[in-house]
């Protein structure tokens, strides 16, 4: 990390100010500004470019939910650090009103500061990526950026395809599964993540096209690692809608085994970002889908529409319990205290529990102290293409890292 990455502090009070630049300054990583009013600081946010804001939700004459509706209505998108003397429930909540405007919290902190919180922060800074943010107005309205045409053409010129996130299982720190991400590497717009088109895919309903074309990809990555020697099994995200379409299971059924890929090593993780809205459909294909042998992850468990009554009546072979619990774990007791019993229940009912979201190798090494199986993040790997995930898998270096005999 060079010592141009930016970061404003925002409070009134100049003790609190003193210790948070005391720490951050003696990195020597960062160029740091200080603002003492809200005011203030959304005039610097105007006219600089900041990487990181650290706020206080609580300074007078602007709070953080009114500070937040601002500077998203201004379309600024820094990353956010939030802190306060309030509680974390609601400081927890504050976080996730500022994740619904579509800006990056990399955590929260608690006053008064004590050391070791300020110690963890500066870590999780430190593991951030230095870049600047693309342009916020393709995450606001994608559909108005992206016509129906070009997310078509897209999917089929292959701009959109799958990358590929490794899976670790804990214990051995080998690579043992691939999740198959969509990417688009746009000629205008160039290289974005999936939040950035999904909602376009939703509303030209085209979620079924991409589904196939994210399988196909998986097929495709999975046959070449295999005649590289290594048998590696994918998860393919699925949105629960498309089992509106009973015939949906048997199409799937037929790509893979036309492709000579045995069901058993392809995944399907169940996107529950919209509600169920037919329950016998829904019922009927991932039983359908188990039968025919495929594995079934219930993602992002902990968030959305999905429910612990839900886990217990499908038939999943894994849960993936959700970044959410991950990020801010550490020094929050109620967070702390809901990771373990996800992890519990998962375990109670035999299921393969994987975390995702995983940053630090403290998070690592917490997770493997209370029985996770499997991890992923971006401490182990973003998403790579095909060709990268099969020079991390002939890579020892990886697996001798991830298999730290350090605890927790």
């Amino acid at each position: 990390m060079q010592s141009n990455f930016k970061v404003l502090i925002m409070d009134e009070h100049s003790q609190d100010i003193m210790k948070l630049y005391t720490m951050l300054h003696a990195t020597g990583l960062f160029d740091i500004r200080i603002a003492s009013s809200a005011t203030g600081t959304i005039n610097l946010l105007e006219n600089n470019h900041f990487h990181l804001a650290i706020i206080d939700i609580s300074m007078p004459y602007m709070d953080g939910l009114q500070f937040i509706r601002e500077i998203t209505k201004r379309q600024m998108n820094t990353m956010l650090v939030l802190t306060s003397t309030h509680s974390r429930g609601l400081m927890n909540s504050i976080s996730l009103v500022a994740k619904e405007h579509g800006l990056a919290v990399i955590g929260t902190l608690k006053k008064p500061y004590d050391d070791e919180a300020l110690k963890r922060l500066t870590l999780q800074i430190c593991s951030r990526k230095v870049g600047i943010p693309p342009r916020r107005h393709i995450y606001e309205n994608p559909y108005h950026v992206f016509d129906q045409n070009m997310v078509e053409n897209s999917l089929k010129e292959g701009s959109i395809k799958a990358w590929f996130q490794p899976k670790i299982e804990l214990n051995s720190g080998k690579i043992i599964g691939a999740e198959a991400l969509a990417r688009w590497e746009h000629s205008e717009y160039g290289f974005m993540l999936a939040g950035s088109f999904l909602d376009a895919i939703r509303l030209y309903k085209l979620q079924k096209k991409l589904l196939f074309k994210i399988l196909n990809d998986a097929l495709d990555a999975h046959t070449y690692w295999q005649h590289n020697g290594y048998c590696v099994p994918v998860s393919v995200n699925l949105p629960v809608p498309l089992f509106d379409d009973d015939q949906l299971p048997e199409e799937l059924f037929q790509q893979v085994i036309a492709r000579e890929v045995d069901p058993a090593n392809i995944c399907f993780e169940l996107l529950e970002d919209e509600a169920i809205s037919q329950p016998l459909n829904y019922y009927m294909g991932i039983s359908n889908l188990r039968l025919k042998g495929f594995g079934l992850a219930q993602d992002d468990f902990g968030r959305g529409y999905n429910s612990m009554y839900n886990l217990i009546s499908s038939p999943f072979t894994e849960v993936k319990i959700d970044k959410a619990f991950i990020n801010g774990f550490a020094g929050d007791d109620v967070r702390e205290t809901a990771l373990i019993a996800s992890v519990q229940l998962g375990k109670q009912l035999g299921l393969t529990v994987t975390v995702e979201g995983v940053e630090t190798m403290r998070d690592l090494q917490f997770m493997r102290c209370i029985g996770c199986d499997c991890a992923q993040g971006f401490l182990i790997s973003s998403a790579v293409s095909a060709e990268d995930f099969g020079e991390l898998l002939s890579s020892k270096t990886s697996e001798m890292y991830f298999h730290s005999s350090s605890t927790f």
